[in-house]
């Protein structure tokens, strides 16, 4: 069995690598194909988190097995891998050390697709609130899709939120820190959430026409990140999964909206998303395994190909 462990992980993919094959997975789940489970969810207590999720799908050379991890004390606090099958014989074929690099990137570039497929197409000012590894790819993620100039941070730490603003700094043309998450949110077009909040960080009565939110950090039953008048103020509600996703992002299960889009229906164009400019669009996003197979998919060549 083969062995990878994060540094060549990191070195052989990056998150343009993976947009259009998470395009594809989540095209492809919402086709039926395969089977995606629901993740499983391990208490670890309150200060850990422990997800495992597995996908198969039809003429895949493989299926996976993906368990990841997030411990308040660890160092980084996130990890776990990514175990590769063969798809034929069951057998182990590489187990993929990632330190949560591939959880990261694949969830970036499921925000990136959202995006592509709801905001307004001329959105060029960015919100983030949020000052994790995340909320520094959703910016990216945002960026690779639409002409975002400037992009506004907030978070719960201000030493975190200016840290994050030098890491953006070379990115975009303007970055800037906001005092509070109601002044971000105001003056964006495109607004990402990416914490571990409890309770919600981002108000409905603060949205207005034309606004996108792409909201991935409350992907269990106990976090929320949105209000409930944020998916009642929504022309849309997109979700990765129909099935699973009310039933496991805690925000949306305590607003009572139901999804009226699966974000694999908008790519097929099977359902429409944004129908005007002043629709307000929201993406909640949990998570799926058939991510984790895209993404192994995708970095298994590059690292065989890799020098020794």
């Amino acid at each position: 069995m083969k062995i990878y462990g994060p540094e060549a992980i990191r070195r052989a993919v990056s998150l343009p690598d993976l947009i259009e094959p998470v395009s594809r997975s989540l095209a492809d789940f919402s086709r039926g194909l395969g089977q995606a489970p629901q993740m499983v969810f391990a208490p670890a207590g309150e200060q850990g988190d422990v997800h495992v999720k597995a996908a198969w799908l039809p003429g895949r050379r493989y299926f996976t097995v993906k368990v990841g991890t997030w411990f308040a004390a660890g160092d980084p606090p996130s990890g776990g891998y990514i175990a590769v099958h063969d798809a034929a014989t069951g057998t182990p074929y590489a187990l993929l050390f990632d330190d949560h690099l591939l959880t990261d990137l694949r969830t970036a570039a499921a925000g990136a697709v959202a995006t592509r497929l709801l905001a307004r197409p001329d959105a060029a000012t960015l919100a983030v609130l949020g000052t994790g590894v995340q909320a520094r790819l959703q910016a990216l993620a945002a960026r690779a899709v639409r002409p975002i100039e400037s992009v506004v941070v907030w978070g719960r730490s201000p030493r975190a939120a200016r840290e994050l603003r030098e890491a953006l700094l070379g990115e975009f043309p303007a970055v800037s820190v906001a005092h509070d998450p109601e002044r971000a949110v105001r003056q964006a077009d495109v607004i990402v959430t990416a914490t571990s909040a409890r309770s919600p960080i981002l108000r409905g009565a603060w949205l207005r026409p034309g606004q996108h939110v792409t909201a991935v950090g409350a992907d269990e039953p106990t976090k929320a990140e949105l209000d409930p008048a944020c998916f009642h103020r929504a022309d849309v509600i997109a979700v990765d999964s129909r099935l699973n996703t009310p039933a496991i992002a805690g925000d949306l299960n305590a607003s009572g909206a139901e999804p009226t889009a699966e974000l694999g229906d908008l790519i097929l164009g099977r359902q429409r998303g944004r129908a005007n400019e002043r629709q307000i669009t929201v993406a909640k996003l949990i998570g799926l395994g058939v991510q984790d197979l895209a993404a192994a998919e995708t970095v298994l060549p590059l690292l065989e190909e890799a020098p020794s």
